[in-house]
């Protein structure tokens, strides 16, 4: 296999301040140039840390992260100054989670992608200009040249999203970074993005991490899930793979939670108590409180990761196989 894309080894991040909080404990993995990974789990799982770690857009002074990144053959954590702004928008690039924060409110929508362009180019005003309307007519907003002297608060919140991908993707970066990029739009413009998102991954060929706590969002856009949980990730395997025979106890409770035709009129399986305490976390498996399989080295014993065949896990009890077929109800 050629070497990947984007490699992620023992990647912890810590927050110093009144308290210290472990957004993410030692997570590793590997993305392959073209591949689509889906990162899902709970609020607070550590989801959009970790892409924000990727770009290095923490704060220094409050943040400590061990490990390394790289990223199509740079040590992210090694780039500085001038690299690191060429790294990002450029290498890799990020579709934040609400557009409306991160469009700047007074300049238009032309000017803020055309401006991103001369920075990573060297092109003159009116050829950055064309690129950026050929951006947004690529995402399928109409008018095209109207939007692009629109103000982010004149377009609708689909509208924004649409202009944040074209943004985004305006340098054609390697790695796209999407940052639960349907959450605040109604079901069927979330639809409409998910299939664009796609259809870009495919024409461009570029990588992309998905974040999402929704797993018909992930099983729509990506090739393999990542499970996060407690800033681990705790299952790593195929989207047919997670769906049809998962084995951690948190995965299950997931797939048993979402709602489907096979469950009308019956109370939802959701996983009982909340995420930990990322300033308190408990001495074993993070996961442990609120687990029925968990054991007493689950609550002493943190968990390694093991890999087998391609499939990652990190639990001492996972979920027996003769739960497939009762998953597979749940999640048709």
């Amino acid at each position: 296999m050629s070497k990947p894309l984007v490699s992620v080894r023992d990647l912890t991040v810590e927050f110093v301040g009144n308290r210290r909080a472990h957004a993410l404990d030692k997570i590793s993995f590997d993305l392959q140039a073209g591949e689509v990974l889906g990162l899902l789990g709970e609020s607070g799982s550590g989801k959009s840390v970790s892409l924000r770690t990727l770009l290095r857009l923490h704060p220094q002074r409050t943040t400590r992260i061990s490990g390394s990144m790289e990223v199509d053959g740079m040590d992210v954590l090694a780039l500085k100054g001038r690299e690191l702004e060429a790294y990002r928008g450029g290498t890799a690039s990020m579709v934040f989670q609400e557009p409306g924060l991160a469009f700047d409110p007074v300049y238009t929508i032309g000017q803020q992608i055309t401006e991103a362009i001369r920075a990573h180019e060297a092109l003159d005003h009116r050829s950055a200009m064309q690129r950026a309307l050929q951006m947004l007519e690529r995402v399928q907003i109409p008018q095209a040249r109207r939007r692009y002297d629109a103000y982010p608060h004149e377009l609708s919140g689909g509208m924004r999203q649409r202009a944040m991908i074209a943004l985004a993707l305006a340098c054609k970066p390697r790695l796209l970074l999407a940052d639960e990029p349907t959450t605040a739009l109604d079901a069927t413009v979330q639809i409409q993005i998910l299939l664009l998102l796609r259809e870009l991954q495919k024409e461009t060929g570029m990588s992309v991490i998905f974040v999402t706590h929704d797993i018909g969002a992930a099983v729509e856009v990506a090739d393999k899930i990542a499970v996060m949980y407690g800033g681990r990730i705790v299952e790593e395997n195929s989207v047919a793979g997670i769906v049809h025979n998962p084995r951690h106890p948190y995965t299950a409770g997931l797939l048993a939670s979402t709602v489907s035709t096979e469950n009308r009129g019956k109370p939802l399986l959701a996983v009982p108590g909340s995420p930990p305490d990322l300033s308190a976390l408990p001495p074993g498996c993070s996961f442990a409180p609120r687990c029925s399989n968990a054991r007493q080295q689950c609550t002493s014993e943190k968990p390694q990761v093991i890999s087998v065949n391609g499939e990652r896990l990190a639990c001492w009890n996972p979920v027996s196989p003769l739960l497939k077929e009762e998953t597979e109800l749940a999640t048709a």
